[in-house]
């Protein structure tokens, strides 16, 4: 079993990375493999409702991480999102990812475990932890919880790592998805298998 880290922060290894890090390790301790995805810093397209990627089966912009993360959704049973706190919401970089890696990657990503974290310096969390989410919840992604909101406080990975609540909550979080895929596994092997939905139904409001 394995899952996917997404680090939606422009530094590397910074306070995201840092509270990404410990759920990672956390999953590692409980026989998960995990892979810390970084989008980077270079600038990243939003989406532009050309609904190209149902034709094409990928997202036009091809020049990011958007496609190939898409292109290997069968090796991930889980993810779990991490992005920084800007103006009390997502940083814009990383909504304008997940926006065509959702989108353009439909039904590969049903199923799979969902799970976000945020990392801000004071304030701003709760909003931003709830605009991640809905991302697992318009995809019949089952989202995995804490102890707590995932958040973590600091303003940089050493202040982070004194946040010793937050740090927690990051480990607990790794074990309860651990927890979860393993049940998960068990009930494959007992026959019980994802459902089967109804077709979608799409209702507009104005008529």
């Amino acid at each position: 079993m394995k899952v996917l880290l997404i680090n939606g922060s422009p530094n590397e290894h910074g306070c995201t990375f840092t509270a990404l890090n410990e759920v990672a390790n956390s999953l590692n301790k409980n026989g998960i493999e995990t892979e810390i995805f970084w989008i980077g810093k270079k600038a990243i397209h939003g989406c532009v409702a050309c609904w190209g990627c149902t034709r094409l089966g990928k997202c036009v912009f091809d020049d990011d991480g958007v496609n190939e993360i898409n292109s290997r959704t069968e090796e991930f049973d889980g993810v779990i999102i991490g992005a920084p706190v800007y103006y009390a919401g997502v940083a814009g970089s990383m909504c304008a990812f997940l926006d065509r890696l959702f989108f353009s990657g439909g039904e590969k990503w049903f199923g799979k475990l969902g799970a976000s974290v945020v990392s801000c310096r004071r304030a701003g969390t709760t909003a931003s932890f709830d605009r991640l989410n809905k991302y697992f919840t318009i995809m019949n992604m089952p989202v995995v919880s804490s102890q707590y909101w995932n958040e973590v406080h600091g303003n940089t990975p050493e202040e982070v790592k004194q946040d010793l609540e937050g740090m927690q909550i990051m480990r607990t979080l790794g074990e309860n998805m651990a927890w979860l895929l393993k049940c998960i596994e068990a009930g494959k092997k007992a026959g019980i298998n994802y459902p089967e939905h109804e077709e979608h139904v799409f209702t507009n409001f104005i008529r």
